[in-house]
């Protein structure tokens, strides 16, 4: 089977492969708008990309894997209305944009790694490629493609007849019954390039350009940076459905007119993280991070294996009893995998390269990560010799990435006989804490607390005691 994925634009799977001459696959990912931390369901995209990264790798394809971080211009009305999403975030906590900026920035690293996501060939700040966009915006502008209003330069959606194609937009209707308040806008579905600063008051991040101080619109910088880092024309941009209607379509109509040429090839897009039946959003105040799933005894892992248990297209619906499957399901597997470690031996057998065929095919059909998973499981129960089943498990993970090469901790220590019995020093600490507990030193109590979960330790207490368990 011929590697093949869904493609947005066209609404159907097609086979992928490289334009004669081309030897990377080029392509860009919309990264965060570093003003809030990450939430599980913004994850679940970034999960998605990376077992397309690590399919096109297995499948032996060079990559040129840019992604962006947002830092600037993203507002909070996708109706070019509204705060700077990183200006309302340096409000809300009292720091300068700029710490705003490099706290959030930090903290999706920290989760970025926590789920064993591979690093992009170039991550790209807005910030730092202002006047990438400001070029853009000139080049837009002398093609005639631009308005100026009181508040910025904006792009004339009329004058790219295709604007409705890509996000199937019924636009006469979407002009005729608009919500939006136009303001000086000619059209609703125009969109702001570049957006001048209040007269009124400085804002945090401003810049000088040929129209003006101000500050660029949103979609102006996944179009700048990804064509300085990969050419006119992308192999795969990818995003998050949300993006299709608003973004995307706006991406694709500057970066058109500003070229003549096709911006992607391909579009692929993952679907929503659902909690209790809705899009988990900032904007609701009901999200969960990693950092949430991490205090609650969760490894991050078992976050990932969650995400691949449902494809990527589909809606996947969050709860903690899933979480909880998934958890007991990667545990599972390492049992199986963790004595296989070290015994890896070549395929050889006609037996092991059927299963690694399927496999194959599993994740060349549109990342079918539910089949690759099954396909895992099955091997796991073969009759196959150890070695040939720890190479395959190796094999499986390059694209997977639940790092089944390293042992399972809690299996690692309950395998060491020499292990030190530290069972008397956490008695100890919990009899210090119940103590501290009972006089209301909580400071005291908090901070065993956090030595406990250090070693690894969680504690729960109840009405007969506290009980504790290793993670």
């Amino acid at each position: 089977m011929s590697l093949s994925f869904y493609n947005t634009a066209t609404r159907k799977k097609e086979p992928f492969s490289l334009l004669p001459g081309e030897d990377t696959v080029k392509m860009y990912c919309c990264g965060p708008t570093v003003y809030h931390f990450a939430h599980i369901g913004n994850l679940r995209t970034y999960i998605f990309e990376d077992t397309l990264c690590r399919t096109l790798e297995y499948y032996g394809y060079k990559l040129n894997h840019i992604v962006n971080i947002t830092d600037v211009g993203h507002l909070t009305s996708d109706g070019d209305t509204g705060d700077d999403k990183m200006e309302k975030g340096a409000a809300r906590e009292g720091k300068s944009v700029w710490d705003i900026a490099k706290y959030y920035m930090d903290a999706f690293f920290a989760d970025w790694h926590a789920l064993n996501i591979q690093e992009p060939t170039r991550w790209v700040r807005a910030t730092d490629h202002i006047q990438e966009q400001i070029e853009l915006v000139k080049i837009l502008e002398e093609k005639g493609y631009t308005y100026r209003t009181s508040d910025g330069i904006y792009f004339d959606s009329l004058k790219f007849p295709r604007y409705a194609d890509f996000a199937r937009l019924d636009v006469e209707n979407l002009r005729k019954g608009s919500r939006i308040d136009m303001g000086e806008k000619h059209n609703a579905t125009d969109f702001a390039l570049w957006k001048f600063s209040p007269k009124d008051k400085k804002r945090l991040m401003e810049w000088e350009s040929p129209w003006g101080i101000g500050f660029p619109g949103w979609h102006i910088e996944c179009s700048a940076m990804a064509m300085k880092y990969n050419g006119p024309t992308l192999d795969i941009h990818c995003g998050g459905t949300d993006h299709i209607r608003v973004h995307h379509t706006n991406e694709i109509a500057q970066s058109e007119c500003a070229t003549g040429k096709p911006f992607s090839r391909f579009w692929m897009h993952g679907e929503f993280l659902r909690l209790d039946g809705n899009k988990m959003s900032k904007s609701s105040g009901e999200f969960l991070t990693v950092s949430v799933l991490k205090d609650k005894g969760y490894n991050p892992l078992d976050y990932r294996l969650f995400a691949l248990t449902s494809h990527y297209r589909n809606y996947l619906n969050f709860s903690f009893e899933s979480l909880d499957s998934a958890r007991e399901a990667l545990k599972s597997l390492h049992k199986k995998t963790d004595p296989l470690i070290g015994k890896a031996t070549a395929i050889e057998s006609d037996a092991a390269k059927k299963w690694q065929q399927e496999f194959r095919d599993a994740i060349g059909d549109d990342l079918n990560m539910p089949r690759a998973l099954g396909i895992l499981n099955s091997v796991l129960k073969t009759d196959l010799s150890e070695g040939e089943k720890a190479a395959l498990v190796a094999d499986f993970d390059r694209v997977l990435g639940l790092k089944l090469d390293e042992p399972r901790k809690e299996f690692a220590k309950k395998a060491d006989p020499n292990a030190a019995d530290d069972s008397a020093e956490i008695e100890a600490l919990i009899a210090q804490r119940t103590e501290a507990r009972k006089t209301k030193n909580w400071a005291e109590s908090d901070r065993i607390r956090d030595l406990l979960k250090e070693k690894g330790i969680e504690i729960k207490d109840s009405p007969q005691g506290t009980t504790w368990t290793r993670k």
